[in-house]
């Protein structure tokens, strides 16, 4: 079974496997957040969008700091 995106690919941007599950889950609830705010539909589930956003370089981690980074 292959992933997509790979996982090398996303442990580019945040070295740790189990630091990228805690950066998904946060940045996934963020994202369920402004959607229900907005009070628009989500076709695409937010850990989807979470995993491709880290995926494109968009969410990285520093090594020191456990808080998410916008990176735009």
């Amino acid at each position: 079974m292959m992933l997509y995106p790979a996982m090398n690919k996303l442990t580019a941007n945040v070295p740790n496997r189990y630091l990228l599950v805690n950066v998904v889950a946060r940045r996934a609830r963020q994202i369920a957040q402004e959607a229900e705010d907005l009070g628009e539909k989500m076709d695409v589930k937010p850990v989807t969008l979470a995993i491709n956003e880290v995926a494109d370089g968009k969410l990285s981690v520093a090594a020191s700091d456990i808080d998410i980074k916008d990176v735009e």
